[in-house]
């Protein structure tokens, strides 16, 4: 399992200096070949990692998060030390890491679904709502990333190059978070380590992690796809705001399926 930990962490430094390069010459095909084959070197290294792992210990449950505090607003909390659309999974271990709550991915199953009920039956009751992220080809809801609605439709967005974009800026914000902290607990630097894992230069070993350093590494790679990512999304919020309703451009729109006949083949 380290063998292949090791495999895949070399291709992953090696397919980002070859996007590097590709971007920098221009090649727009081959930067797309490439931080497509990055993005499936990097899933293959987080379910590895996520294999070999032992179990986490269950944190113990806080009297004030985890009994007072609803789920809506322990993901807000989340988010907003995040500030980028995220999983439920990422959700759930910000939290756990910097809050010591006990949300849980099955309770974020639904939560969208009654966050668009309530905004359907009494839009602006709430000062936000748990929203969709929305893709940029087709402007649906994609699928499994949670947003907060107020902000801008552009952050809301996610185009082919999103993925990296808002790992990156995840990474500068939790490095900011955690580096503010006196003392920074082990789980929230645990969850800074899985972070720089995947970024160039962010950390040696987990020993070694300073924040600021993750920071700075995260945010130098960030440079690099920033602007053609946010091209994407400008482009496609430009359309949202043109095409969708208001609560469509919250919730995504509805997909329309389109029945062909034989004689138009």
């Amino acid at each position: 399992m380290a063998d292949k930990l090791e495999d895949l962490e070399a291709r992953i430094k090696s397919l980002r200096v070859e996007v590097r390069r590709a971007v920098l010459a221009a090649d727009a095909m081959s930067a797309r070949r490439l931080r497509a084959a990055l993005r499936e070197a990097e899933d293959d290294w987080d379910q590895t990692l996520a294999a070999a792992a032992p179990p986490a210990p269950q944190p113990e449950a806080s009297p004030v998060t985890g009994a007072l505090v609803p789920v809506r607003e322990q993901v807000h909390q989340a988010l907003t030390v995040l500030t980028v659309p995220s999983a439920p999974r990422l959700i759930v271990a910000v939290h756990s890491a910097l809050f010591g709550g006990v949300l849980t991915s099955t309770q974020l199953t639904s939560l969208r679904r009654d966050e668009e009920r309530s905004y359907r039956s009494s839009p602006h009751a709430r000062p936000y709502y748990l929203c969709a992220a929305l893709t940029a080809d087709r402007l649906v809801s994609a699928r499994g990333l949670v947003a907060v609605s107020t902000w801008p439709l552009v952050r809301r967005i996610v185009g082919p190059l999103s993925a990296r974009v808002d790992f990156l800026t995840s990474a500068v914000r939790l490095s900011e978070h955690v580096g503010r902290l006196s003392t920074p607990s082990l789980p929230a630097l645990r969850l800074l380590w899985q972070f720089a894992a995947n970024i160039p230069d962010a950390a040696a070993s987990f020993d070694a992690l300073i924040p600021d350093v993750v920071a700075t590494a995260a945010a130098a790679e960030l440079d690099v796809h920033r602007q053609a990512d946010l091209a994407h999304r400008e482009a496609a919020a430009e359309r949202a705001r043109t095409q969708l309703d208001e609560t469509r451009q919250l919730f995504g729109s509805t997909l329309k399926v389109v029945h062909r006949n034989a004689n138009d083949a």
